[in-house]
């Protein structure tokens, strides 16, 4: 029977990164792609602001790839699934 996997199981306390089929995944990726998606709402869509954001973003997906989160979850915002099917 499976157990539950705890956040200690994957990252143990002190490890800030590990690998993830075949790609360095670091702690925090997955809160940072949240919370950059959150302030892309707030940006103008072609200002520097939403560039870098859009940028960070796209640099993100490989490890929510790798993580998994893809699998199970699918974004709410249409431009957000069209700039993840993008990369």
């Amino acid at each position: 029977m499976p157990k539950p996997i705890r956040p200690e199981d994957v990252l143990p306390d002190g490890v800030d990164r590990t690998t993830l089929g075949g790609l360095e995944v670091r702690k925090g990726a997955v809160a940072a792609f949240v919370a950059n998606v959150k302030q892309l709402d707030d940006a103008e869509p072609g200002s520097a602001e939403h560039d870098e954001i859009v940028e960070q973003l796209r640099q993100l997906v490989p490890t929510l790839r790798a993580v998994g989160v893809l699998d199970v979850f699918q974004p709410r915002s249409a431009a957000v699934a069209e700039l993840i099917n993008g990369v």
